[in-house]
């Protein structure tokens, strides 16, 4: 059974995109802990981080790092955290998460935004790779 990461890559669940290359996609989570909580996966359905071959590994993370670098540029924060969790959904996946507190990094406090707020948010990120 596809995973729901693997249902928004094949453009069944819409997504408010901000990067894409031939493996990898990053979109804004819609259920954010801080504005800009970004996702970013591979294309490819892997359960865990840890399962994917070296290269493979190496490049999801240069990719999120681009995205992350452009974040940065995009939402005021003093850093962007990165998390790797995998327990919520079986595709493996990196959060990228602006942030000024520590709180933003628990996954317990959410913020909401408005379908506008985030498509200027993608389209802001965006210009910024």
């Amino acid at each position: 059974m596809s995973s729901i990461f693997t249902k928004i890559i094949n453009g069944e669940i819409p997504c408010y995109k901000v990067a894409e290359d031939e493996s990898f996609l990053a979109f804004l989570d819609v259920n954010p802990n801080a504005k800009g909580h970004t996702l970013c996966i591979p294309k490819q359905e892997i359960n865990k981080l840890f399962d994917m071959e070296d290269d493979f590994y190496l490049g999801l993370m240069a990719f999120s790092k681009k995205v992350a670098v452009a974040l940065e540029k995009t939402v005021p924060c003093k850093r962007i955290g990165m998390a790797v969790v995998g327990l919520e959904v079986p595709h493996a996946h990196v959060h990228l998460i602006p942030l000024n507190e520590m709180d933003e990094m628990r996954f317990q406090n959410k913020v909401s935004l408005t379908k506008e707020e985030f498509q200027d948010l993608a389209k802001a990120i965006q210009s910024n790779l």
